[in-house]
């Protein structure tokens, strides 16, 4: 029984860590494109 209920934890602990991976990867996309953004409105002005 206590290896099915670490294998459910393990899977979870992955899922959760492929999640928080991503949001960050998305958050810092995000934020190079705005930054990215502003500095080509400076470069135009």
């Amino acid at each position: 029984m206590d290896e099915v209920k670490s294998f459910d934890m393990g899977v979870a602990g992955s899922l959760t860590m492929i999640f928080l991976t991503l949001a960050t990867t998305l958050l810092l996309i995000n934020f190079y494109r705005r930054y990215k953004r502003l500095i080509d409105r400076k470069d135009q002005e």
